[in-house]
């Protein structure tokens, strides 16, 4: 397995153009993307995930989109594993793999590994669950709050999953899960690799994550929401948390109405952005942050030099 060649990585928050440079660069370059995104893998959730569209996949192949159905787990070790296994295939064929995506966890499994992760217990897991269940996912996220800050910061309030596990493993192991994230990883990476990080301005950012919540809804994202439902997919799934769903489902249960779907839909993306960026800044070196042009300079040149080692 092939793994001095530099790996090329394209990350960044959420809707901060990270497709629109790896389509960019295929009109150049014999690439083929990786994706590092924990809701795209997921089928049936086009719209929701903003996965590239037909026409973009037929101008550039992606893998790890649509690997699992809703229903079923994954995580950043079977990421890992796969990605692995694309990545000497893609190679194999001539071609150049190129990571995109914004699970800043899935990439650093890929290029450091994992430490081994706590079992689980069953009946400490019922146990959360039945008060999520009473209380709400909120009341969970604020007890995660006040054991581990750092891990709260970059977990949604409404994310039943991550929450739950991260409760689960501080108390049986009585470590916060952010310090045994820390210890993710090797010595020495399984991979160089060869980062960007784009980095939008807070406010073109908010704005374009505003209005690609438009032309989500615009684009069937209701329709899409009651496809899921009626094919009997448990809105607590992981993944139905998807911060358009919930909300969706609110609307299509009449407690809200549209227009106040759409702001909180916009409202927790932004929150969902800055927390990436929060965990960006906080794991990769602030040389790699650039904008979605700078970024496309950046890799271009990586690809004309031949990806040359350090």
């Amino acid at each position: 397995m092939d793994r001095k060649t530099p790996l090329i990585v394209i990350t960044g928050p959420t809707c901060s153009g990270k497709t629109g440079v790896a389509l960019q660069l295929a009109r150049d370059y014999p690439i083929e993307v990786v994706s590092a995104d924990s809701m795209q893998v997921y089928r049936h959730t086009d719209i929701a995930t903003a996965k590239p569209s037909p026409a973009e996949l037929a101008r550039l192949p992606h893998h790890l989109i649509d690997v699992v159905d809703p229903d079923e787990e994954f995580n950043a070790g079977m990421f890992s594993t796969r990605a692995s296994r694309v990545i000497e295939e893609v190679r194999s064929r001539g071609k150049v793999p190129v990571i995109v995506g914004g699970t800043g966890l899935y990439i650093k499994a890929l290029v450091y590994g994992l430490s081994p992760a706590p079992r689980g217990s069953a009946r400490l897991r019922s146990c959360l669950k039945s008060m999520a269940d009473k209380a709400g996912s909120p009341s969970l996220w604020r007890m995660l709050d006040r054991l581990d800050r750092e891990t709260a910061k970059i977990t949604n309030e409404n994310d039943r999953v991550r929450i739950i596990r991260a409760l689960e493993i501080a108390f049986l192991t009585g470590v916060k899960p952010s310090v045994i994230h820390r210890g993710h990883g090797f010595s020495k990476p399984l991979y160089e690799a060869r980062l960007v990080c784009i980095m939008p301005q807070r406010e073109r950012l908010y704005a374009d994550i505003d209005e690609r919540v438009i032309r989500m809804v615009d684009s069937g994202l209701i329709e899409e929401t009651e496809k899921l439902f009626a094919m009997g997919y448990d809105p607590d799934l992981r993944s139905m948390q998807t911060l358009a769903y919930r909300h969706v489902l609110e609307f299509l249960a009449s407690r809200i109405d549209l227009e106040r779907a759409i702001s909180l839909i916009q409202r927790d993306t932004r929150r969902y952005a800055k927390r990436q960026m929060t965990w960006m800044r906080s794991h990769h070196d602030p040389g790699s942050f650039c904008s979605a042009g700078d970024a496309l300079k950046t890799v271009s040149g990586w690809l004309d030099e031949g990806l040359p080692s350090h």
